[in-house]
């Protein structure tokens, strides 16, 4: 037999298999994907409005290249999701300019009683740490529970001016704080611990803090420049 058609032969199977698995991934990767909401892509905003208002707000928060811009300043108030969500996996990156402070405050709802968000919701911190009073509290650095818990040593901050990649994994009353691939936080919002901690926080003065199982997710204007990408967010079952 010709000994390139023994190659062929042998080789065909081998070749079938490696289609077949290319496609099996490509299906999977495919499924992965059409899990994931964008909520900000670089192009629209139409996934928010603002705090406590039936429109986006008109000034403040601009697009700025492929990254949403709160600027310095423009009281344009907190942003907020249009859907509320329960157990999820939310990832996005940010950055910050000098001295900048902002948050990201999951599970609020825009009760009457509640002026700003981050009175009902627990806060993911934005924070330049060097160049902000916040950075000489652990507490209330970058990436910690604002107030309550502070990030671990994984905690690998990037400069100013750099993409850092954030993510908040809400499964149920389990909480997770993502900074730049590691967890940095971990907690139990039904726990006794977080109660206390809480309790021991200027947040025991708004009594609807930290108890819904579902609401908005709010980026925060702190009156700093601060740029927020590709935003995105998985529904999970808990």
């Amino acid at each position: 037999m010709n000994g390139k058609r023994v190659l062929f032969i042998m080789a065909a199977p081998l070749l079938a298999i490696s289609l077949m698995s290319a496609c099996a991934t490509t299906s999977a990767e495919k499924q992965s994907h059409d899990d994931w909401e964008m909520l900000f892509d670089g192009t629209s905003t139409d996934a928010f409005r603002g705090w406590k208002m039936d429109r986006f707000p008109e000034k403040g928060w601009v697009i700025d290249g492929d990254a949403l811009h709160i600027q310095a300043d423009s009281k344009a108030g907190d942003i907020v999701t249009k859907k509320q969500y329960a157990s999820f996996d939310l990832r996005f990156e940010w950055k910050v300019a000098k001295g900048s402070n902002s948050g990201v405050i999951y599970r609020c709802i825009e009760h009457d009683d509640v002026r700003l968000s981050f009175m009902s919701g627990p806060e993911y911190q934005i924070l330049d740490d060097d160049n902000h009073r916040n950075g000489k509290n652990p507490k209330t650095t970058a990436a910690s529970l604002y107030a309550h818990y502070a990030p671990n040593d994984k905690k690998k901050l990037k400069p100013i001016g750099e993409w850092n990649t954030g993510r908040v994994v809400v499964n149920g009353s389990k909480v997770e704080h993502w900074l730049n691939g590691e967890i940095v936080v971990s907690y139990d919002l039904d726990s006794d611990e977080f109660e206390k901690i809480s309790q021991g926080t200027h947040y025991k003065q708004w009594e609807k803090f930290a108890k819904e199982k579902k609401g908005h997710i709010a980026f925060q204007d702190h009156t700093d420049d601060v740029w927020f990408r590709n935003i995105r967010i998985k529904e999970l079952d808990g």
